[in-house]
């Protein structure tokens, strides 16, 4: 075979290649950014499935979550050691991701309601290179409660597997008011689901 009749073989193998790996590509990143799940991969966490999607463990089988430390993405310390006593919700999102876009208001809206229950909020913010977009996305969405920067996903590890998924984001974790893991959701949520999440643990004495 001749060097003209090669080339053409070497550009359409070359041409593949890089259609594969595009396609490989695309895929990550829309695995990386779902629009919901109901699995954390492995792990017994004693949840319990909803209808809903949303994920609860009854109080006598919940366990403690690991205490989250670090700077949040204005600069700031901050420790979950320090909500002891308090329901604490924690999400997990990144400015990239566009269900977490269409869920930040509702967080803001719950958060604002039930702060004087005493219930807070902590983000934790991943996948961001950089502060500065998930900085303009809290200014954008009026977001007033405090974000862990975690963009390599370390906070997240610190977590019993099975309970968070990497590949499932935004998700949300509702903890209650000693420390445990009571609520989960692998999904976006609404303004009404967020509360259905937060109720009955409010209600627990």
């Amino acid at each position: 075979m001749s060097a003209a009749s090669r080339a053409p073989l070497r550009s359409n193998r070359s041409r593949a290649v890089l259609l594969t790996a595009t396609a490989v590509a695309a895929a990550l990143t829309l695995s990386a950014c779902s629009s919901g799940g109901t699995s954390g991969g492995g792990g017994d966490t004693n949840f319990v499935t909803g209808n809903n999607g949303i994920d609860t463990v009854p109080e006598s089988s919940r366990t403690a979550a690991p205490v989250l430390s670090g700077e949040t993405i204005d600069g700031k310390q901050l420790t979950t050691a320090d909500y002891k006593g308090k329901i604490l919700v924690i999400n997990v999102w990144g400015s990239w991701c566009p269900p977490c876009r269409a869920e930040a208001k509702n967080f803001q809206t719950v958060y604002q309601d039930l702060k004087g229950q005493g219930v807070e909020f902590v983000g934790i913010n991943t996948r961001d290179t950089s502060t500065t977009p998930a900085v303009a996305f809290e200014k954008e969405f009026g977001v007033t409660y405090p974000s862990l920067y975690d963009p390599t996903g370390k906070q997240m590890l610190r977590f019993e597997k099975g309970t968070l998924n990497p590949q499932l984001i935004p998700s949300t974790l509702v903890l209650d008011r000693q420390g445990r893991i009571a609520v989960r959701a692998l999904q976006p949520l609404s303004e009404d689901t967020l509360r259905s999440m937060i109720k009955p643990v409010l209600a627990e004495k």
